[in-house]
């Protein structure tokens, strides 16, 4: 491991550990986190352990798990089709896991079997991955990446609007539109466990290609000769964006660019070696998201900014960037 690596692991897990703390310190309520902490961990029922028990700890931990597999599958992505442009919402594996799981919660599955959320989700995620990977392959350019994320995301938005169009239910609708604007208010621990399994084995499952994928970064001649398959790393890679991004947009709705912001700034620090990013892009995408979710708690009185509006605010001006500095070096 590398003098960077040494420190740099430490350094976010402290980052992590004070986004975390800050998390569960911001909230409408003027509650100490330490006293409320205190309290719940007695089994007291005081207004301050349910605040912490039933609000806080929950979106904490959401955003702890959602940011990591955000950043994480942004950097398997990225590895697997070799373009610093792969990321799950720009791809469209977000917005078709989000018609996954709007088609659970329109087909009312989801009110008899609440597995039926997150299983929609990872379902429609799949989908994506594999129609990406057929139609722009692992030796696209930057051009075809984006054409068939747009092309995958267009569908996917056309049939959730479908789905929402034909709902019976104003209310269910009102809520499935403010829920696929990604947020992590209101949670609760169901959600965290019902989430947290498939998100668990998908960070496993992306993990676990982190040799596989430096080996494909030196072409996938190399990568059969060192022993590796191309197939098994891709399959990893599907399954595991699947699982993880599935399970994350079924309770949060669409969160975007994160996978996209996190590796970007790491890269040079992982010393561009995709198999050593994966880690780092988990810390730093928790650590980021959590920070986001705590900012926009900070906004002030009035309706609650939704999350996926503000990451998608900071992301969009860095995804421009991204592309007029990639368009000037290809010149």
């Amino acid at each position: 491991m590398s003098m960077s690596n040494r420190w740099l692991i430490p350094l976010l897990c402290l980052l992590v550990l004070l986004a975390f703390a800050a998390s569960l310190s911001v909230g409408p309520s003027a509650i100490s986190p330490r006293l409320a902490l205190m309290e719940w961990w007695r089994g007291g029922d005081g207004s301050a352990a349910i605040i912490f028990a039933e609000i806080r700890l929950p979106r904490a931990l959401l955003g702890l798990f959602i940011g990591g597999v955000l950043g994480l599958s942004g950097a398997a992505l990225q590895g697997l089709l070799r373009n610093p442009l792969a990321e799950p919402g720009l791809i469209g594996v977000s917005a078709s896991a989000g018609l996954g799981a709007v088609i659970a919660f329109y087909s009312g599955v989801s009110l008899i079997w609440p597995l039926a959320l997150p299983l929609g989700g990872i379902a429609g995620a799949m989908l994506a991955v594999l129609l990406l990977y057929i139609l722009a392959g692992s030796q696209s350019g930057m051009l075809s990446l984006i054409l068939a994320g747009v092309a995958i995301s267009s569908l996917a938005a056309a049939l959730t609007s479908l789905a929402l169009s034909l709902s019976p239910n104003p209310f269910a609708l009102s809520e499935i539109v403010f829920w696929m604007l990604g947020s992590l208010a209101d949670r609760s621990m169901a959600h965290v466990q019902v989430a947290a399994p498939f998100m668990a084995l998908g960070t496993l499952a992306l993990l676990s290609v982190g040799r596989g994928l430096d080996a494909l970064s030196l072409g996938d001649e190399t990568a059969r000769s060192l022993g590796f398959s191309t197939r098994l790393i891709a399959l990893r890679v599907i399954v595991g964006t699947a699982l993880a991004v599935g399970a994350a947009v079924a309770v949060a709705g669409a969160i975007g660019f994160i996978g996209l912001i996190v590796p970007h700034l790491l890269r040079p620090l992982a010393g561009y070696r995709p198999g050593r990013l994966l880690p780092l892009s988990t810390l730093g995408g928790a650590a980021l998201l959590l920070l986001a979710d705590t900012a926009v708690r900070l906004g002030g009185p009035g309706a609650e900014l939704k999350l996926g509006v503000a990451t998608a605010l900071l992301g969009a001006p860095f995804f421009l960037w991204l592309v007029l500095r990639l368009r000037n070096r290809m010149a």
